[in-house]
């Protein structure tokens, strides 16, 4: 029992140790989509280039169809895996992606401290996200998002559904603005009775409402793109409260728990420079919830764009610093374009 306690908290303390806010469900799937998004800050919610991952609004700027895969390589044993084909449609877009997220080499002791066996978790982020083009200025779109989460053996994996809405408006030829709501609906519910026999009980986690407002800004004749983004975001926490109280002569102590909402205020700002056809330059940073004391995400990167035959490519970098001093993180993504 000991052992498989000890697993289950190292397990989850790795995991979320991914993002600041610690209480946070899939918190993986808030670093980000791909190399180019994360270079810029994730301030893209308003970028017509961006991934729908970011905003459904943004499937109809889709020009034809593309299929996109994509790495990252972060530390404390970290992996991220990233793929997504988008196809125009009449007035509209579709894009459909998946991110997998996987924390290996997790120590797993006994009572007695020695080493019995490596675990590791894996979780996902499924998306479907459809946008229609109301006008030349304004789009909006609806994205749906399952999520899966499936951290140790005996404590059965858990699913959910979330709800993305998005718009975008072009207020000036060189300016968009962008609004979304991210996550609406989605919450794990965990039994741990499989561990724990009686002991068990079903958890329930809310993932935090999100409210993102967005900004594009193009200089210099288009071949520089200024981003920026602020988030407002809601999660709930749990408080329990203990005290001792008189029950007629007699001290009897008592336990009462108390649901909060916590909001942080999030910034985000990035962008990027076209030095040729063929070659762009991005910079952004991303504010973690929480990000006094080391919070700042840096990122920088590259895109190379390279024609094979008749099949036009996108090739990606992107060096990102992890918050709190936790290492560095490495992506790297391909984008192929099926039409010509």
């Amino acid at each position: 029992m000991m052992r498989r306690t000890w697993t289950t908290l190292a397990a989850l303390a790795v995991v979320l140790a991914v993002d600041a806010a610690a209480q946070s469900p899939a918190a993986f799937s808030r670093l980000g989509f791909g190399a180019q998004g994360v270079a810029m800050g994730n301030a893209v919610s308003a970028d017509s280039s961006a991934s729908p991952w970011y905003n459904p609004a943004l499937a109809p700027f889709a020009t034809r169809q593309s299929l996109t895969a994509s790495i990252g390589n972060l530390s404390l044993d970290r992996d991220l895996q990233f793929v997504q084909l988008a196809t125009p449609l009449q007035r509209a877009g579709i894009a459909v992606g998946l991110t997998h997220a996987e924390v290996s080499g997790i120590d797993g002791r006994n009572n007695d401290g020695l080493h019995t066996q490596d675990y590791k978790t894996s979780e996902f982020a499924g998306f479907l996200a459809f946008g229609l083009r109301f006008s030349k200025r304004v789009t909006a779109g609806i994205g749906l998002q399952l999520f899966r989460s499936d951290l140790i053996d005996g404590l059965g994996a858990v699913n959910t559904v979330g709800i993305d809405l998005g718009v975008t408006a072009l207020v000036r030829d060189d300016l968009r603005l962008a609004l979304v709501l991210d996550d609406l609906l989605a919450r794990f519910s965990w039994d741990s009775s499989s561990l724990f026999s009686s002991g068990g009980k079903t958890t329930t986690d809310n993932f935090p409402r999100r409210i993102r407002l967005g900004a594009s800004h193009l200089q210099l004749d288009g071949r520089l793109q200024i981003v920026a983004e602020y988030e407002a975001r809601f999660s709930s926490a749990e408080i329990a409260r203990s005290a001792v109280e008189l029950l007629g002569d007699s001290p009897v102590q008592t336990r009462r728990t108390e649901e909060l909402t916590v909001r942080s205020d999030l910034f985000r700002v990035g962008g990027k420079y076209t030095l040729t056809d063929y070659l762009s330059l991005s910079a952004g940073l991303d504010r973690t919830a929480g990000a006094a004391g080391g919070g700042f995400r840096p990122a920088t990167g590259f895109t190379l764009e390279q024609s094979i035959g008749a099949l036009l490519t996108h090739v990606g970098y992107t060096w990102a610093s992890e918050p709190y001093g936790m290492g560095n993180a490495h992506y790297i993504s391909l984008r192929l374009y099926l039409e010509q």
